[in-house]
């Protein structure tokens, strides 16, 4: 295999667990709206096997026999995120070595990307909470068609790089993104999150439980 000359990374669980945050915005969202509606940890993490705040939103409402209010849940996921900024802007920790390895790959001159389909304004409160180099490709939900497992934002990534799958590692920590990653070819890194301990990562590379001294010439 070549040495990678790009690192891709997911954002939620990958940079930073973010989900627990997501968890408590969205259940302030519901109470903030009135609706007896409150997702503990085994509930979200059923529902993490669907991509996209409002999706999951409509898959609770599937589930609960309610019915498929498309502006409901759009405001409560727009409400969510409001929530999710705020908590945001009190500060969070990055993942053991994910900024060592960024900072370690841009000193070589790797390119670095984000592949995510989490909303942009949710990535710009995270990037802004943290202190990470200045990546050369990002690609948001709001960039793509389909979400992930759908390997579309991946693609979308190594076109703006540029670059083949074949020179570049992604680096994610859920089934969903793993598939994702994988569907465009390329060679993954899992560091399983909260969330997602226990998935099926045999497709992976790699799976380490954080990057702390990650080489990615290995």
């Amino acid at each position: 295999m070549p040495e990678p000359r790009a690192l891709i990374f997911d954002v939620d669980g990958t940079l930073a667990e973010t989900e627990e945050l997501h968890r408590l915005a969205f259940n302030r969202a519901f109470a903030t709206a009135g609706l007896d509606i409150a997702w503990d940890r085994p509930r979200y993490r059923q529902l993490l096997a669907v991509t996209g705040g409002k999706r999951r939103i409509l898959r609770h409402f599937a589930d609960a026999g309610l019915p498929p209010d498309e502006a409901l849940a759009g405001a409560l996921h727009q409400s969510k995120n409001r929530f999710y900024a705020d908590a945001m802007a009190e500060g969070i920790a990055l993942r053991p070595g994910v900024a060592g390895l960024m900072n370690a790959a841009r000193e070589a001159g790797l390119k670095l990307a984000i592949a995510t389909t989490t909303g942009r304004s949710n990535l710009g409160a995270l990037l802004a909470a943290v202190d990470l180099p200045p990546f050369d490709a990002i690609v948001t939900g709001e960039d793509v068609a389909a979400l992930k497992p759908d390997p579309e934002a991946y693609v979308l990534a190594l076109r703006r790089l540029d670059l083949d799958a074949g020179v570049a590692l992604a680096f994610e920590d859920s089934v969903n993104g793993l598939k994702a990653a994988t569907g465009a070819g390329l060679r993954t890194v899992v560091t399983p999150g909260l969330y997602t301990a226990g998935e099926d990562f045999s497709s992976a590379a790699i799976v380490v439980a954080d990057l702390v001294g990650f080489d990615w010439r290995a």
